[in-house]
């Protein structure tokens, strides 16, 4: 297998290092290649992360499934279905005020160097043509509360952030 290319570590975010160098809410880090095989290692990493920092089971699946579409694109897309490429992903606790009380979720950050994207073009297909595929993007819109995608030098990101419901949401 060829060596893995690494890829720095994100340092766009609301965690510091602390004195001993260690990154504050960085939970997990994956590097993987394009080849799907790999693909079931990170779903199992994310639904026992999911499930680890406090997500209801129904959540665990939606991220679950968010990441894995999010995975499969990078691969179809942005390598063009080659096998031996990087995928590096970062789990980090995250944090946001919002409407004057501090929200809690899960951030992941997932990074490839594939071919850059025009952002105009990354849109699923409508709902309502019946077919398969192209619903990926969709339910990754849906399980998640924050969807940004940026290409920063050779590198692509895609930035996922879920946040706990708060016990108000509840019906």
């Amino acid at each position: 297998m060829p060596h893995m290319k690494t890829f720095p570590r994100p340092t766009e975010s609301n965690d510091q290092e602390n004195k001993s160098g260690h990154r504050r809410g960085l939970l997990l880090m994956l590097a993987v290649y394009s080849n799907p095989r790999w693909l079931s290692v990170v779903r199992g990493a994310v639904e026992r992360l999911t499930e680890t920092v406090g997500f209801p089971a129904v959540q665990c699946r939606s991220i679950t499934r968010a990441v894995d579409e999010a995975l499969t694109n990078i691969v179809r897309h942005s390598y063009g279905n080659r096998l031996d490429q990087p995928i590096a992903s970062y789990f980090r606790s995250a944090k946001r005020c919002q409407h004057g009380e501090i929200e809690s979720g899960l951030e992941i950050l997932l990074c490839d160097r594939g071919r850059a994207f025009d952002l105009n073009t990354l849109r699923g297909r409508p709902l309502e043509q019946i077919r398969p595929g192209g619903l990926g993007l969709h339910l990754i819109r849906q399980a998640m509360d924050t969807v940004e995608f940026t290409r920063k030098g050779l590198t692509n990101q895609l930035r996922l952030v879920k946040y706990f419901a708060q016990a108000s949401d509840a019906p």
